[in-house]
């Protein structure tokens, strides 16, 4: 069975879920999964690292008119540190948590990337929480007009106040910046905004790693499969295409048969022909859960394509449905493909176990992403969703659709499509038209760049067409100024995290990500050298 959540632990809307839209009652599980699997853990970092706040401005921009009506509060933004290996002179490296709970990163300082850099730099590490996720919430609920303040210029604000101002406990000496180097990482969103952060504070932040950063912003993010497509083994991707295709030729050609199609899944109950199409789409959304360890990998993705590539029935109870089966290949035009036929019997094996076995009532409830009743809720405990979900439809984007190029066949319906990816953004915050990318985009996009900006990013990266390392970008060497790397078959940020010494083995981890975690390790130092080598800015 796989499970509920595909990364095992936790929901990041930029970091895809089991479906393209994700539905309402998943949403609401999500949330409880979140806070249950926190609990979980074999080794709580919550109860290794002390948490602290400094308070910082809720406006730091008061004369813009954007974020009228303003404000001069100010609010605890929250974060934590480890100084074991700090060494006088050393840097401060801090990770910028991006869309979550910051307390999920410190597993970071324990043996991922922060703990390989502070060992190798005799450094202070950091974890940063952004506005409005986990406690750091500048306004007193999530409506609409208290979400103003929530965007990339003050976000990134934030931080540079941050490195300018905190005073670490138990360290007598002054850290801030610009009297010492500070050097920022981010994964994802957060690799775009540590992107952002070295352009525009240059005179604060020493330098800056952004892991698969998500610099350029896309509204119609059909390009999320082209890595699966171009990297996914090639029969399990040619089965999903050529099924999905069968499925939108129904919908669209040959309506008549939506009945059946829809009875042969056993989703009869499921109104919305977008909402049925969205079901299908779960196990091609395991690509991006894929991670080289074995504790943070989920699975889910070659269960999926195990099961739509067998020559045999994966599922027997799907054998009473041949008929159908061959009924609705056809219908879909492709006329009497056995394999084809096959494939289908076991992708609605594969729906029923994973998702229709799981709604006992009402498959509208269940599965629909439409209930605008659930995105009216404003409360802070909805910011698992409604915090990224309101970046995404006022500034990033980033709805993924089936809207491919007419010569390539989708790996999701081409039912999914921009009005369907963005109901949330109509439901919960009255946007009714497409955000505004130039917000991020007049950073860099594709091209941003800067000395002592590393550009990192997997080569399957379903993300990777949004970073500079993509297809479309202009190509670049790589410096030690200016670092760009392509993690061969890595997907999403798979330099961030790490194993204990004994955790270690010869193929764990693999060559691939050591080394690129030891060139970040060797380019951070010969930065830190240029550093002493200048005397700082000066």
């Amino acid at each position: 069975m796989v499970k509920l959540l595909a990364s095992g632990l936790l929901l990041l809307q930029l970091v895809a879920a089991r479906f393209a839209v994700t539905p309402v009652s998943e949403l609401k599980k999500n949330s409880a999964a979140r806070r249950s699997a926190l609990l979980k853990r074999d080794t709580d970092p919550t109860l290794l690292y002390k948490e602290y706040n400094l308070s910082v401005p809720v406006d730091h921009f008061p004369h813009d008119d954007k974020y009228a009506p303003h404000s001069t509060e100010k609010f605890n933004l929250r974060y934590w540190f480890d100084a074991q290996y700090y060494k006088p002179g050393g840097p401060v490296i801090v990770l910028e948590s991006g869309e979550t709970d910051a307390s999920s990163r410190l597993v970071y300082l324990q043996k991922g990337i922060v703990a390989q850099l502070i060992k190798a730099t005799g450094g202070v590490g950091v974890i940063l929480e952004h506005r409005y996720y986990g406690t750091s919430f500048p306004t007193p609920d999530l409506s609409t007009k208290n979400l103003r303040f929530l965007d990339t210029a003050q976000s990134l604000a934030d931080a540079a106040y941050f490195a300018q101002n905190v005073k670490f406990e138990g360290l007598n000496e002054t850290l801030t910046a610009p009297e010492t180097p500070w050097i920022a990482y981010g994964g994802s969103y957060s690799g775009a905004f540590v992107a952002f952060l070295r352009t525009q504070y240059p005179k604060i932040f020493w330098g800056a790693i952004s892991s698969s950063g998500v610099t350029k912003a896309i509204y119609d993010y059909w390009e999320y499969f082209e890595p699966i497509r171009q990297y996914a083994p090639p029969v399990c991707v040619r089965n999903t295409q050529q099924l999905t295709n069968v499925v939108d030729n129904i919908i669209s050609k040959n309506k008549s048969k939506i009945g059946e199609l829809k009875g042969a899944f056993g989703l009869s109950g499921l109104t919305d022909n977008r909402d049925f199409a969205n079901i299908l789409t779960y196990g091609i959304y395991g690509w991006q859960s894929r991670n080289w360890d074995p504790a943070v990998d989920s699975p889910g993705f070659f269960e999926y394509c195990q099961t739509l590539v067998s020559p045999d029935l994966v599922y027997p109870e799907t054998a009473s449905l041949a008929p159908t089966a061959k009924d609705l290949i056809s219908a879909g035009g492709y006329g009497d493909n056995k394999d084809l036929q096959t494939a289908l019997l076991n992708w609605i094996g594969y729906v029923n176990d994973t998702a229709v076995s799981q709604c006992s009532g009402d498959q509208n409830a269940c599965f629909t992403t439409l209930n605008a009743t659930y995105f009216e809720q404003d409360g802070l405990d909805q910011y698992d969703w409604r915090s990224w979900d309101y970046q995404v439809c006022s500034e990033y984007g980033y709805i993924q659709t089936g809207n491919t190029p007419s010569s390539i066949l989708p790996l999701i319906s081409r039912q999914i499509d921009l009005k369907y990816g963005t109901f949330f953004c109509r439901a919960a915050f009255n946007i009714t038209t497409p955000p505004n990318v130039e917000n991020v985009n007049k950073y860099g996009g594709f091209d941003i760049n800067y000395p002592r900006l590393a550009i990192i990013g997997g080569q399957a990266d379903p993300w990777r067409p949004a970073t500079p390392l993509a297809d479309e970008a202009h190509p670049r060497k790589s410096t030690t100024s200016e670092p760009f790397w392509l993690i061969p078959d890595a997907v999403h940020h798979w330099d961030e995290n790490g194993l204990f010494a004994n955790e270690t083995t010869s193929t764990l981890p693999p060559n691939a990500v050591v080394y690129a975690q030891q060139l970040e390790g060797d380019f951070v130092k010969a930065w830190l050298k240029e550093w002493s080598q200048k005397g700082g800015y000066r």
